[in-house]
Parts: structure tokens; C-alpha cells; sequence
């Protein structure tokens, strides 16, 4: 049984270290891994399977499935953009794939090069694809609705529109839909409301978690909205790194040490060592001296007094 009431979904290794320029080498990304595995992140979107001529930052997605893969109860997540790289991603045997299918054509277009008659036709495949494979391995099929809240290129997004195209998602074979708020448009009332849009097209059970950014200072409050509604994954980035290269002004993702102390002083297990959080993010800081990394809370400290339930 998890020890959590809700999942942290660490996603700085892919949406982090694909947004800035600095590589941050196999070495140092095992270390960091390894680090985040002993504070107890439960989930860990360690990279995405594109071509290093497109993300060299992400180049060793493989090596880190690989040294994880035996880790007891962590769920592996990678991000895929198409066919060939679902194909690519199942030769390591990931506990979850995702799949970006942005409601705003044009993001999705810059984004992946397809419209979106395009990207469901190539998410068939890819759940046709897993099908195939022994149950053992078969890892879970996420489509992931970007822009869901506002696109830096369309602006106001219709939710009709992304309602639809959840149900689409799920009748191209996903398992699950996720949503991300990918250009930090939302607000908190904006989120419980598309949430329930959503879950009454597709049901409560295949739409569980969400991607926030900070951009304009909402994450933790959409975080709230979205957990009081029910949500019970949120996807976070140690030092708020982040943002997406193909959406302007797309900063950062809620950072994570600032979110596990928020769900901790609520009452709310997250399952997560805030000591060990914290020499993870120790090993991140060295690793990358030239980042700034964003976090009140690794900055102030504990209050006097303070426990977790870890």
C-alpha cells in the first residue's frame, strides 16, 4: 500500500534539464536520481526519448530507465513524442510513458511537428503498440493534454475543446489523461472547473493527476484547487526548474521542496524525507552551479517544531 495521500511526480530530470543549456552529465544525473529514490519521490520522469539532435541535454534517457529499473516500487515515467520513440522507450521497460497532445494546434505544431488528427492517429499506434506487450511490461499509457489552461501562441484555450480531446485520448487507447497547465496561464477557479469538465466526459478514475507552472506565481494555489478537487498526482520540479522550448515565456514548474511542505503541513503524506529532499537538491545545486534554484522553504528551513510524516 503507498504511503502517500498524494503522489509527487518529480519531473525535473525531463522538464527541468530540457529547458535550460547546460548538459548535465550521466554521472551527476544518476547521483541526483539515486538521491530522490532515498528521500522516497515515488514517481520520476527521468528524461523523454527524442533525438539528441533535438534535446542533447537528454540524450542518456536510456542509462537512467536502465540503473531504475529494479528500484522497489517507483514508478519510472518517460516523456515520447511519436511512434519511433514509444518503440525506442519500451526497450528499457519505463513504468509509464507519456505522450504530449497539445489543445493548441499551433503549440502542437511547433511542438511535435503534427495537428492533432495527426498526433491521435500516432497515439493509436503507440497504445496498439504497448498492447502488444507481455502484461508485465506493459507500462502506463498517459496522454498528456498541454496548454489545457491557455497557449502563449492562441491565448484563451476553449475548454470544450480540451474536453473533447480528452475523450479522443481515451479512445485512441490511452489509460489515462493528465493536464498541464504548460504556459502558467491558470488560475485555481479555472482548474477545479476544467477538472470536472473533464472527469464527467472520461470519469474521475482516468484523469488523477496535473502539470502546473509557476509562471505567474499561481502553482502552489492551482496545486491547492486541484488537490481539493480531487487530484491526487501533482507533477513538480526540485528548484522550479523548468518551462517548455516551444512556449514563450513558459518559466518554471512548482518547485517541489516548497510543495511537499505545503501537503506535509496540511496533513497530507507525501511519503517524502525532507532531510534527504534536501541533500538531493545539494547534489543538483553542484551539479549545476549556473542554475539559480527557486524554493522558499529549502531556504528558510523547517519551522521550530515541524514533523512530517515521513
Amino acid at each position: 500500500m503507498a504511503n502517500f495521500d498524494i503522489e509527487i511526480s518529480e519531473v525535473g530530470p525531463r522538464d527541468g534539464l530540457q529547458s535550460i543549456t547546460a548538459i548535465m552529465s550521466t554521472k551527476d544525473k544518476l547521483a541526483w536520481l539515486d538521491a530522490l529514490v532515498a528521500a522516497g519521490v515515488p514517481e520520476i520522469e527521468v528524461g523523454s526519448f527524442v533525438p539528441k539532435s533535438i534535446l542533447p541535454q537528454l540524450a542518456d534517457t536510456h542509462e537512467l530507465v536502465e540503473h531504475l529499473c529494479d528500484v522497489p516500487s517507483l514508478s519510472i515515467a518517460v516523456l515520447v513524442p511519436n511512434l519511433r520513440g514509444a518503440q525506442n522507450a519500451l526497450k528499457t521497460r519505463p513504468t509509464k510513458i507519456s505522450i504530449p497532445l497539445s489543445a493548441s494546434e499551433t503549440h502542437s505544431l511547433l511542438n511535435v511537428k503534427r495537428d492533432h488528427a495527426q498526433m491521435l492517429k500516432e497515439i493509436a499506434l503507440i497504445a496498439k503498440l504497448i498492447r502488444s506487450e507481455p502484461v508485465c511490461h506493459r507500462p502506463k499509457f498517459e496522454g498528456g493534454l498541454a496548454t489545457a489552461f491557455g497557449c502563449a501562441l492562441e491565448g484563451n484555450i476553449s475548454e470544450d475543446k480540451v474536453v473533447s480531446l480528452a475523450a479522443a485520448l481515451m479512445e485512441a487507447g490511452c489509460d489515462e489523461v493528465g493536464l498541464s497547465d504548460t504556459t502558467g496561464y491558470a488560475n485555481p477557479t479555472q482548474v477545479q472547473r476544467l477538472i470536472k469538465k473533464v472527469w464527467d466526459a472520461i470519469g474521475k478514475e482516468n484523469l488523477t493527476g496535473i502539470h502546473l507552472h509557476n509562471t505567474r506565481g499561481q502553482g502552489l494555489a492551482n496545486a491547492f484547487a486541484a488537490i481539493e478537487t480531487g487530484i491526487t498526482t501533482i507533477d513538480s520540479s526540485m528548484g522550479g526548474l523548468g518551462g517548455c522550448p516551444a512556449a514563450p515565456g513558459a518559466s518554471g514548474n512548482i518547485v517541489t521542496e516548497d510543495l511537499v511542505f505545503m501537503l506535509e503541513a496540511m496533513g497530507l503524506r507525501t511519503g517524502i524525507n525532507f532531510d534527504k529532499l534536501f541533500e538531493a537538491r545539494e547534489i543538483l545545486a553542484k551539479a549545476l552551479p549556473n542554475e539559480y534554484l527557486y524554493g522558499f522553504t529549502p531556504k528558510a528551513g523547517l519551522p521550530k517544531g515541524f514533523k512530517a510524516f515521513f
